[in-house]
């Protein structure tokens, strides 16, 4: 698990072992998550106004329902200190680009825009659980071991769309060598050796762990033993220091369709970041799992 060819977060490469789990195949769509919708009346986090009593001093004229929406031409606006996202209010799973978008045609794209708490709810609804970054990882390399991307050590061997991320300067121009400018189908490139698709790129994805640098026993080699089921850290100390937000934040794996070589390199199965639970992104979504 882990890498110590990329980013600080990643280090150091280390044995772990878990349990034995079943995973789901594909991220969740956009079909499966309305027919949870459906079943249940779920409403999500960016569908409804920001809660002002959770957040003191938030002005109210901004507690507005919506989610962060990337987009190079209209991404005049601020989120997280990068111009190419905008708040867009009413922007939602239903409506991807914000208002006047749809789910036409995007039926078994992943669903997108849903927060932690809303990726909780559905896999509760299917009696499964959302996958620890240990399980994650473990999938992601499908027996693996040490390769930078999920493949091998070539991000494109001899040219080779393996997942959906972004070809060019990000965030300038994409050329789409892939097919796509945003999600793609999911099952739109090959399987893993565990037969599991999008795995990296295509959409981020949830899991159970609480943000945390890894922490390596005190033995003098992080090869020498190996962590049986290992954890994230704990609620509070996923906090971030150097924001005035005190919402905890949850590991989310896979890299996405933004991911590029000059921007993000995270389409690796050892690359992570840390996400706030209630902050939906329009490539953010996830997949389940069942533990044996």
């Amino acid at each position: 698990m882990g890498s110590d060819n990329f980013y600080p977060e990643e280090r150091p490469s280390r044995r772990v072992s878990v349990d034995a789990f079943l995973m789901d195949e594909t991220p969740v769509t956009n079909a499966a998550f309305a027919a949870f919708v459906a079943a249940t009346g779920h409403v999500t986090v960016a569908e409804k106004p920001l809660p002002l009593e959770d957040y003191p001093g938030h002005p109210s004229a901004l507690a507005i329902a919506g989610s962060a929406v990337f987009d190079t031409e209209e991404g005049h606006g601020s989120f997280s200190q990068t111009p190419w996202w905008q708040f867009r209010a009413g922007a939602c799973w239903r409506h991807p680009q914000g208002p006047g978008s749809d789910l036409s045609g995007l039926e078994l794209h992943p669903v997108v825009h849903v927060a932690y708490t809303d990726a909780a709810a559905y896999a509760e609804w299917v009696g499964k659980s959302l996958p620890t970054e240990a399980e994650w990882e473990f999938a992601a390399r499908s027996g693996l071991v040490g390769s930078d991307y999920a493949w091998g050590d070539e991000l494109a061997p001899g040219g080779a769309m393996l997942a959906n991320y972004w070809q060019g300067e990000f965030p300038h121009h994409n050329s789409c060598v892939d097919g796509w400018f945003r999600t793609s189908p999911v099952g739109s490139f090959p399987a893993n050796a565990y037969g599991l698709v999008d795995l990296i790129g295509n959409v981020w994805e949830w899991t159970e762990d609480w943000w945390s640098m890894p922490v390596v026993a005190q033995t003098g080699s992080p090869h020498c033993c190996s962590k049986h089921n290992p954890r994230g850290g704990r609620e509070f100390e996923s906090l971030d220091p150097m924001h005035a937000s005190r919402v905890p934040r949850k590991v989310i794996k896979g890299g996405s369709y933004l991911c590029a070589e000059n921007h993000c390199r995270r389409y690796r199965p050892a690359a992570r970041h840390a996400q706030a639970i209630d902050s939906p992104t329009g490539h953010l979504g996830f997949r389940c799992v069942v533990r044996l």
